[in-house]
């Protein structure tokens, strides 16, 4: 976040959707959440004779995976593009290409020179109208630290390209109108056709995968990992979008389905993601370190709330900040940080697991779980419950809401890049922000908590029942 008193400004393939480098150098940055289970196993039955043929396959567990996502995929689009776009759906003309980038006499697939080009990624070719996907190092890396879901949603964004060049999104207009088809409302695009199959799956539409809600919250982790470096400006011709921005598209396709996909434009779609506009704010990656961020969100935290209170015709009781030398347990387990409603105080957990987050995932973080119970307090101002999944929910919203206004601002304490990540990552991670003022009803999973933030961050805090 910035403190206060400073300006809050703000050979090409069709798509490259993931490069696992900038996976790996996540993976020696971030330390990995202790006891976190693994996710499912997604294939219920796998394809036995499937449609979908693979080219230079090894006929391994990682290409069958891919070969059954990829005959789901394509039977969802036969069904669903007619009733999207009025017209019948077009198989690939050019198959798919599966490339073991460690093998050097391997043959390259289309849109490249060479074999090693594809080295973790995985990308639509639309000159060629096919799919291609490193097997040696992107897709058992996204099975591996994100579960078997992860690789049908990178499979199924891919896709989503291939429909965009059905309905006439295609390179040439792509460079005939930048300003229409900016490459990150394009990913974005991609991103919520992958939640409306997904959402096919989920629903038990699926002939062969199953993808719970365990499986599908691991999968959302590799689009928070595989965003854009925190900074990217929006306008950078290879701007894929911050996690916040990837996670809202899938699943406003995942809410909406595919008609809302199509209808994505430059008009109708807003952007979090925003480029360092100072050079500290660059060198400490938009974070402030742990006092200087409760010295800021604190007050500030406090004069929403109680401006939003006051316009609401109560009075709010500017609950104090206090420091906490362990975990709060006022009222219940609410996490690191606790809304106290006996003595409307709001404790935080200074020493232990609340500093680790901070320093872990981000100042943001940190801000969240803040809001969340200054959010509780705001509830309790207003005579809504404070106990139950609907006053879990509610926070979630008014947490979202507040951080959509700073987001606003144009001066003083606002956000930073990758401020919006650092919320969907504890969101997703972590039930802290979505407990009730008891420390029980979370809103499950981090699927839903993500989605009920957002809600307040783009509709205000009216959508949250105040």
């Amino acid at each position: 976040m910035k403190p206060a008193g400073r300006h809050n400004g703000f050979m090409r393939h069709r798509s490259i959707a993931l490069i696992v480098a900038i996976a790996l150098l996540a993976v020696g940055c971030t330390a990995e959440i202790p006891g976190r289970p693994r996710a499912a196993k997604v294939v219920k039955k796998e394809a036995s004779n499937p449609t979908i043929q693979i080219r230079g396959t090894d006929n391994g567990a990682i290409d069958k995976l891919a070969a059954t996502a990829l005959t789901d995929i394509d039977e969802f689009w036969s069904d669903s593009f007619q009733s999207t776009f009025n017209k019948p759906w077009k198989p690939l003309s050019g198959g798919y290409f599966s490339v073991d980038t460690a093998d050097a006499t391997a043959k390259p697939p289309p849109c490249t020179q060479k074999a090693a080009d594809v080295e973790g990624n995985a990308f639509y070719c639309p000159a060629a109208d096919a799919i291609a996907w490193d097997r040696a190092s992107l897709l058992p890396v996204l099975q591996d630290r994100f579960g078997e879901a992860a690789v049908v949603v990178v499979l199924a964004h891919e896709i989503g390209h291939a429909v965009q060049n059905r309905m006439g999104i295609t390179p040439e207009a792509e460079r005939r109108e930048p300003e229409k088809y900016p490459t990150i409302l394009t990913e974005a695009q991609a991103d919520c056709f992958a939640g409306s199959f997904v959402r096919n799956v989920t629903d038990g539409k699926s002939p062969r995968l199953d993808i719970n809600a365990d499986a599908l919250d691991k999968a959302l982790g590799a689009l928070i990992t595989f965003r854009d470096p925190v900074g990217t400006s929006p306008e950078d011709e290879q701007a894929h979008g911050s996690a916040f921005d990837r996670v809202a598209a899938f699943q406003d396709g995942y809410e909406q389905g595919t008609k809302f996909c199509a209808a994505m434009s430059v008009q109708n779609r807003q952007f979090t993601q925003r480029a360092f506009t100072s050079v500290k704010d660059r060198a400490n990656g938009g974070n402030l370190p742990f006092s200087e961020m409760l010295e800021s969100v604190t007050p500030d935290l406090d004069g929403f709330f109680k401006n939003l209170a006051t316009t609401g015709g109560k009075t709010w009781p500017s609950p104090r900040a206090e420091a906490a030398q362990s975990e709060p347990n006022c009222s219940g387990d609410q996490g690191p940080v606790a809304y106290c409603p006996s003595d409307k105080t709001i404790k935080i957990d200074t020493k232990d697991e609340l500093p680790a987050l901070h320093k872990e995932l981000g100042d943001y973080a940190t801000g969240t779980l803040i809001a969340s119970r200054y959010a509780m307090a705001e509830l309790a101002v207003f005579g809504k419950p404070t106990e139950g999944e609907g006053a879990s929910a509610a926070a979630l919203c008014l947490a979202g809401a507040y951080t959509g206004a700073v987001f606003q601002r144009q001066d003083g304490f606002g956000l930073s890049p990758g401020d919006f990540d650092e919320a969907v990552t504890v969101l997703l991670q972590f039930d802290y922000a979505a407990r009730d003022a008891k420390g029980g009803n979370p809103v499950d999973p981090g699927f839903e908590r993500v989605a009920r933030f957002r809600e307040g961050v783009f509709e205000g805090a009216k959508k949250c029942g105040v």
